[in-house]
This record gives structure tokens, sequence and C-alpha cells, in this order.
């Protein structure tokens, strides 16, 4: 682990642990997603920046959960954030859900330097019979040691609960002198997503959301009407509303002017 604590933090604002090769990697090409570019999501945003700039000042702060729907917004949240505090002193480690067992070695190593780290995990969830997610709960809460200030995790997920929700795991729930007791695999559930005191919850784009994410895209384009006739049309093909749509049709279609070539 001595390459994570001899890694070049003051030149380097993120890095990814690599575990084939035990260490971190410096991230070359962040991704440039801007706070301000972001659409539909100002709660969110508020919510993260005030529990950011709160971490940052060394003041009380939450490890952060962003759940809901595909799409939204959640990881490009994180990202925009990286952009936005990495001179205020934020760096970032992305740990893939595979690594996580490595996870209190890199805790390990960075929880003594001048900088605030947040750990990204990003589309977290966890399988029955997986046992990674207890290296995370160690770094959530700590166990004998209290976790490290300068620590924080934030994670993304499509399930609320980070885990696999069954229709037998509600029917073994018991009531008991008028109070309701949850089965053992649903306490196991909510447990683990507990330990994040901010979840943030993301949703499918209303229509007119989603076309405002379009007009944020095609700053220029001429025909509004018959950008947004296409723009709802390549949702409809896709079955769905979101940032990522709205992404998708800007890469297949940026740079036309003639609506005729938008077909």
């Amino acid at each position: 682990m001595s390459a994570t604590t001899s890694f070049d933090w003051q030149s380097t604002p993120a890095a990814v642990w690599r575990r084939h090769r035990s260490g971190l990697r410096a991230i070359r090409r962040l991704d440039p997603v801007q706070w301000q570019d972001l659409k539909g999501i100002d709660r969110q945003q508020q919510a993260l920046a005030r529990n950011t700039e709160r971490f940052l000042a060394g003041e009380p702060s939450n490890n952060a959960l962003l759940w809901g729907s595909r799409g939204t917004g959640k990881s490009s949240l994180i990202k925009a954030l990286l952009n936005r505090y990495q001179e205020r002193g934020l760096r970032m480690i992305e740990v893939d859900k595979d690594d996580l067992v490595n996870l209190p070695e890199i805790v390990d190593e960075i929880c003594e330097l001048p900088f605030r780290f947040v750990i990204f995990c990003d589309d977290l969830s966890f399988d029955v019979g997986e046992s990674s997610y207890k290296a995370l709960k160690s770094v959530l809460e700590g166990s004998l040691e209290l976790p490290p200030e300068n620590v924080r995790v934030y994670a993304t997920s499509n399930r609320r609960h980070l885990m696999p929700e069954f229709m037998s795991d509600n029917l073994k729930s018991e009531m008991r002198d008028g109070e309701l007791h949850p089965a053992e695999a649903i306490e196991e559930q909510v447990s683990l997503a507990d330990r994040f005191g901010l979840q943030l919850s993301f949703y499918a784009f209303s229509q007119a959301v989603y076309l405002q994410a379009v007009d944020a895209l095609f700053p220029d384009f001429d025909d509004r009407e018959g950008l947004h006739r296409e723009a709802i049309r390549f949702a409809t093909a896709k079955g769905v509303r979101n940032g990522r749509t709205a992404q998708q049709f800007y890469r297949q279609f940026a740079g036309e002017q003639d609506l005729g070539r938008l077909k």
C-alpha cells in the first residue's frame, strides 16, 4: 500500500484503485461535466453541495447515497462535484464494488493526509451471498476505531437499500404484541443503507425537464420546435426520458442544423 501514501495528491485530484497492481492509478482525463450544466436535479445538487462544503470545512457531514432511476444524473453529479471543489482540497478515489475488500487498507493510508477524500462507489449493489459490503460498513461507521474525519463515502445505486428485496423476506416478518418485527434479511438490507446519513433520490425526467437538458446541449440550434420534436421521438424510441438519453441524442445529432437530416 505504499503506492497510496507516495501518490502525488497535490497535483492529482482523482485516482482509481486497480486490484491487479494493488494500487492507485491517477485519472488522467477527468469527465469535464460542470455543476451548472446539470438539469432537473437542483434539490439533489443543493443537498450534496451543502454536505460537501461542511466536510471540506471540517464540520460534521454524512456519507451519501444517491439512489434511483438509471441515467438520471447520479454519477454526473459526483463528477461535477469534484470539478467544482477540487481547488478547495477535495480529492476522489473511485473503488469498484469488487474491490471493497481493500477499502480499509486504502483508508488507512490516506487518513493522515492533508486532503479531504471522497471514496466514490458507482452503481453499488450487492447480491445474495456477497460479503464485501462488510468492509464498507467498517469504513462508514468504524468498529473499535472511529472512521477517519477526512474520508467520506459517496455511492450511487439503482437500489434504495443496495441489496435485493424479495417478497419472501416480507413474509418472514412477524407481529409480536402489536409490533412489526422485520425478518433478519430485511434488517440486513436496511442496516447497510442506514449508514449513509444523506440519501438522495432520483427519478425519471418529466418531458419538460428532459427538453431543458436537450436545450442546454444544443444552445445554438435555430429550430427549437423541430429539435424538441426529434428529441421526444428519440426518447420514445428508447423508452425513457433522462439525462443519459439527452446526452445520447446530442452525440448522435450534434452539429446538425438541417432538421431534414435528423430522421
